[in-house]
């Protein structure tokens, strides 16, 4: 009872941190924006150059980045519990480097053809490339029982990918490859309203699908011999995870290009703060710490050195990278 209750007060409280950035990212950059005005653009009776700020820019940059860091964060839970692996990530295994690639060849193929580049487009590509990645990965896992081999062939599918990308993008020679070069560096700004709500959809789906898969996770958890002794499905729950932790990461990459250590650092966090590996207290808590990560990132990304924009994922980098090293050096001691 007192675990239930600690549970709800930590959640109550990311929640309540969620708010609190959101709002800061809304009243705070190169034009502040009193919290009165926001509260007035949002009701409608907002007029005027700070309204369309609100509205145009500001809020729906803000909102991606909080669904795309629970997705992030979300999708790296998954990737830890499925590979047992505790720096399994997105961004560590090549995942979302493959994604960027397969969207980068598609914005270039559109932009030379003069196709119209759809979001459904954008996720499906990004998704292809997710799943080719994990494909590479799953193989891996079966063929080398270390877990530090299974991370450097993830990472090496993740540098071959950026150096394709950065190829194509270098050697693109039209004006609006400016925009893909953009996107490459990772990034919540330009989105349109259609954009967040595609985004706010496929993210809440996935959310609730991995709460609905909750208690066949933490079956799996125990071991596969244990999962499948009480019943779950395994070609079903790996195919459901593989799928999820595609669609995440795809839509990810889809929208803000790479956003690195959001999916390995977070769940490790969260772990520390709630002291439980119940998934179905880590799923929803995952999701908020990842909104609080990348919310917290992105205001400092448009901040710190304003006017000058620096990429999120130097932002994220700085405070994912360290934790991802404690977790490892932990490791290590453990074993010793």
């Amino acid at each position: 009872m007192q675990s239930r209750k600690r549970f709800s007060l930590i959640l109550a409280a990311l929640a309540a941190l969620v708010l609190v950035l959101l709002a800061l990212n809304v009243c705070i950059g190169s034009v502040p924006v009193a919290l009165g005005d926001v509260l007035a653009a949002l009701t409608g009776s907002g007029q005027g150059t700070q309204a369309d700020i609100v509205m145009s820019l500001r809020l729906p940059r803000a909102l991606t980045a909080l669904f795309l860091g629970g997705a992030l964060a979300l999708a790296g839970y998954l990737m830890q519990t499925f590979f047992y692996n505790p720096i399994a990530g997105p961004f560590v295994l090549g995942v979302s480097s493959s994604a960027k690639l397969a969207l980068a060849l598609v914005m270039l193929l559109s932009l030379r053809q003069g196709w119209l580049l759809t979001s459904p487009v954008m996720i499906a590509a990004a998704f292809a490339g997710s799943m080719a990645s994990m494909g590479f990965v799953l193989l891996l896992s079966r063929r080398v029982d270390s877990v530090s081999m299974l991370v450097v062939g993830g990472m090496m599918v993740g540098y071959i990918c950026s150096a394709l990308t950065d190829f194509i993008v270098t050697f693109a020679a039209d004006s609006d490859i400016v925009n893909l070069h953009n996107w490459s560096r990772g990034s919540f700004s330009g989105m349109s309203w259609p954009d967040v709500g595609t985004i706010a959809l496929v993210v809440s789906l996935c959310f609730l699908a991995a709460l609905f898969l909750a208690k066949a996770i933490g079956a799996w958890q125990m071991g596969e011999s244990y999962a499948a002794s009480v019943g779950v499905n395994l070609k079903r729950i790996r195919l459901l995870i593989v799928l999820l932790v595609g669609i995440l990461a795809g839509i990810s990459a889809a929208y803000a290009g790479p956003v690195s250590f959001v999916g390995v650092a977070t769940p490790h966090i969260v772990r520390r703060l709630l002291k439980t590996e119940r998934p179905g207290v880590l799923i929803p808590a995952c999701s908020l710490g990842g909104a609080v990560f990348c919310l917290f990132c992105d205001l400092l990304a448009r901040t710190v050195l304003a006017p000058t924009e620096l990429a999120i994922s130097t932002v994220t980098a700085v405070f994912g990278a360290p934790v991802v090293l404690a977790v490892v050096i932990r490791r290590r001691r453990g074993q010793a």
